[in-house]
């Protein structure tokens, strides 16, 4: 029983090790929340799976088009704010969600009003990071239609 025991524990330790040591194919990579602080300009908007004009309003803010040269502003701590090129601003708290669906990381965020707690706001924003570098990052928002799925993917620059 003992000599049973033992190789069992023996090949289970065996196996962790292999599995600790194989990379992980098909996994999204994490990136840091550092990725994501500082100024961004949404340089380009595109479409997967729609035409733009199927598109009448994003954010509960205002068409997809009104957001291309916004700029994003992301604090470490969460806090933000975006503004659009008419002069709208919006504030912001953000963060970063490793555990989205299939592992895909999401970066998220909620409008905050004047007198909001980010922890009273129930309702927010969630796009799935398609890439994220110090010099850009590719968000894509999914859109239901019909009995699929379409996107409309955000490209960001970072500004200095």
């Amino acid at each position: 029983m003992k000599k049973i025991f033992s190789i069992t524990l023996m090949i289970a330790a065996v196996a962790m090790m292999f599995a600790a040591c194989s990379s992980s194919k098909g996994t999204v990579q994490s990136a840091s929340r550092g990725k994501f602080t500082g100024k961004w300009v949404l340089g380009s908007i595109r479409y997967d799976g729609l035409v733009e004009s199927a598109v009448q309003n994003v954010f509960d803010q205002a068409r997809p088009s009104a957001f291309r040269g916004s700029t994003w502003n992301l604090t470490n701590s969460g806090n933000g704010m975006y503004t659009l090129n008419d002069g709208t601003s919006q504030t912001i708290f953000w963060s970063i969600n490793n555990g989205g669906a299939n592992g895909q990381q999401v970066f998220q965020f909620k409008k905050i009003y004047e007198g909001d707690k980010p922890k009273n706001v129930a309702e927010g924003y969630q796009l799935y990071v398609v890439s994220a570098t110090n010099e850009a990052m590719t968000l894509r928002s999914p859109i239901a239609v019909g009995n699929s799925t379409a996107y409309i993917i955000y490209e960001f620059t970072a500004t200095k």
